[in-house]
């Protein structure tokens, strides 16, 4: 089959990759595709995974992420005008799923965003298949109308991290190297809060050297080293002596890997952080604060501690498997 395959963000990237990759191996063609945004392009050359660009995303206003949005949809239309796919996949792509819904291609999607209203509502009753976490409750996506939902024992970051080796060297860096990721400022649910991520690393440089991610603005920050090239955030995960950030992807990257990894969870919802719960009840070292005090009392406890996963992360269930009965199995129709 001719697989559509839509990223839209550095996760997604990653992913979809995943993903990709064993659509190949059961001889089906995947078509990528992604959009300009500042975590997709450099995460696809360096995966070496080759992905058409379609759009941009741009978070300036509410009416340029539309605009945005629209001018995307309207790309795909014309990219698939003579040449529907017949089947689409992607971790909820907002554009992805309202195209192929309107050519009638079946859509199977991932997800583990129960708090990301605004995607929930425009992608979900559109899915055919969702396939998520059972640490996520199936009622937190059936208020949305899902139709079907597959759930797997396990997060989706097992995907790539399961048989993951560490591909880059940050030793030009330091030691204890701790890494502090902003929270997504322009994310829908992120709106009104307030973002102390930096205030936070400045204090943990106390304890080490302290790398800074942030989501859009790479200007350089005072006593903090803030990358202005790519850095495999797999491979930091792996590398760091410290993990702190509002939770996420490379909060459970780290703990997959053995390293320590704080949350401070400035977004008080907490459908926000199933997934993570889910981890530290298995004995993944993910670490849950309420202050920056507890935060810096934690770090100095667990700074270059390294756990032994290895046993815990093969009992985890890799969604792709659960993907790949799926489609072979036609369960989408």
């Amino acid at each position: 089959m001719k697989i559509w395959v839509d990223a839209c963000t550095g996760k997604h990237v990653r992913y979809m990759s995943a993903i990709a990759k064993r659509l190949r191996s059961l001889n089906h063609q995947p078509i990528l595709t992604t959009r300009k945004h500042p975590d997709t392009l450099s995460l696809a050359n360096f995966i070496g995974e080759k992905f058409t660009v379609v759009g941009e995303y741009d978070p300036t206003s509410t009416f340029t992420r539309l605009q945005a949005s629209v001018k995307r949809e309207l790309l795909f239309c014309e990219m698939f005008k003579t040449a529907v796919p017949d089947l689409a996949i992607s971790h909820q792509s907002v554009e992805a799923c309202r195209v192929a819904f309107g050519l009638d291609v079946p859509i199977v999607a991932t997800a583990d965003a129960p708090h990301a209203e605004a995607v929930n509502r425009l992608t979900l009753q559109l899915i055919n298949v969702l396939v998520t976490s059972k640490a996520i409750p199936p009622s937190c996506y059936q208020v949305y109308g899902s139709r079907k939902i597959v759930q797997f024992n396990g997060v989706d970051e097992v995907a790539w991290i399961k048989d993951y080796k560490p591909k880059m060297s940050f030793e030009e860096y330091g030691k204890p190297l701790i890494v502090v990721r902003q929270t997504e400022t322009q994310a829908s649910y992120a709106q009104g809060k307030t973002d102390i991520t930096e205030q936070i690393a400045r204090k943990l440089t106390s304890l080490g050297k302290v790398i800074f991610l942030p989501r859009y603005d790479r200007h350089p920050r005072k006593g903090l080293i803030v990358p202005q090239k790519f850095l495999d955030s797999a491979s930091l995960a792996a590398e760091a002596d410290l993990i702190v950030s509002v939770g996420g992807t490379l909060a459970r990257e780290a703990a997959l890997q053995g390293t320590a990894s704080i949350v401070i969870p400035l977004i008080q919802k907490p459908e926000l952080y199933y997934t993570n719960n889910y981890l530290s009840k298995r004995g993944f070292p993910l670490f849950t604060v309420n202050n920056i005090d507890e935060v810096m009392k934690q770090a100095k406890k667990y700074i270059g501690e390294k756990w032994k996963v290895k046993e815990m992360l093969d009992k985890l269930e890799n969604p792709i498997d659960v993907i790949e009965r799926i489609i072979e199995e036609g369960e989408y129709d």
